[in-house]
Order: C-alpha cells, then structure tokens, then sequence
C-alpha cells in the first residue's frame, strides 16, 4: 500500500520536471524580488578598504581548540565587527580551520548564552552569577556527600584552552576523582 502511494506520487511529478520548476522558480521568485537596484548597491572602492572607520586591528588567538592559531580581529567601539586571518602567525601560518573562520560568528551570535539560566515550571529563568554557583556548588557537595567523588564525571571542551583544561582537571583532583575526560577527538 505505502509502496503504491509512493509510486503514484513519484509519476506525478518526474525529477526533471521538479528541477525545470525549481530554476524557473528561483529565477523569477528570488532575482526579482532581491536584486532590484534599489535594495542594493556596489560599495565604494573606500569601503571595500576600510568598512569601519575608526577601527582598531587587534592580534589574538583563536580560542576554539588548544592549537593557537593567530586572529586579526577588527575592534570598534568595543564590538568585534570583522576578523582576518594573521597571515605571519607561526602556528597557523596564515590559515584557518572551519571553527577558527567562524569565531566571530560565535562570539556575535544572536543566541549565545550570556548569563545563567534555569528551566524551573516549564520555563526558563535568568540567574545571577552568585545564585548559579551556589546552586552548583551546593549540587557537587551534595553528590559528594551522598554517592562519593566517584559519582561525578568532568567533562572538558574544545573550547577550552591548554590552561583551562589544566585547571579543569586540577579541580576535578581537588573534588576527589579522577573522572575527566575530554570531547575534541579530532
């Protein structure tokens, strides 16, 4: 039955066909309705050069994975507004992984978590910084005092740097265990 109705479908439509709509559509429906001269213009040869004028290039690292890999970030007004790579940086040597093009993007998202938040009756709640660390806190002593240090597991980041990870384990020793483990297996 299911095999039938998928075949009556499939001779409704035949692929080709699907394809000449789909160009035809995307001809008239997007290059009408977004390239009118109007909505868009070229930039000026000035604007290419310099976007942002009064900005600041500041030589970072990259903070996605623990290699080091140099970022020229584009600062204005305290906002990260663009980013190169640093083409004599001795570690990337002018290159860039996907996660390492895409920092900017992370760091301005719309959506990235800003502050603590918590899920209590269906709906989520903004905490102060105080209030998450002593819910952790009081969570971890609780655990330890009721199954042993044995009962949590560390889990690290590709996000972390080499320090960070340094001392994410240390306080997992300090907490007592010895289960630690790390995400990044690239």
């Amino acid at each position: 039955m299911q095999n039938d109705t998928i075949r009556a479908l499939s001779t409704t439509v035949g692929r080709r066909s699907f394809l000449k709509m789909a160009a035809v559509a995307s001809v008239f429906g997007a290059t009408s309705s977004f390239a009118s001269e109007k909505v868009t213009r070229a930039a000026t040869e000035e604007e290419v050069k310099n976007p942002f004028p009064g900005s600041k290039k500041v030589k970072t690292i990259c903070t996605s994975c623990s290699v080091g890999c140099g970022v020229i970030a584009e600062v204005q007004n305290g906002v990260w507004v663009r980013q190169e790579v640093a083409q004599d940086h001795p570690i990337s040597l002018g290159g860039h992984c996907c996660k390492g093009a895409d920092m900017i993007d992370m760091v301005r998202s719309e959506v990235r978590l800003k502050y603590p938040m918590v899920k209590e009756n269906g709906q989520w709640k903004r905490l102060s910084w105080d209030d998450a660390l002593n819910r952790i806190a009081t969570k971890l002593a609780d655990l330890k005092k009721k199954d042993g240090a044995d009962a949590v597991q560390f889990l690290g980041s590709a996000k972390m740097s080499n320090e960070q990870a340094y001392y994410f384990r240390k306080f997992a020793a300090f907490f007592g265990t010895n289960n630690t483990d790390h995400q990044a297996r690239i």
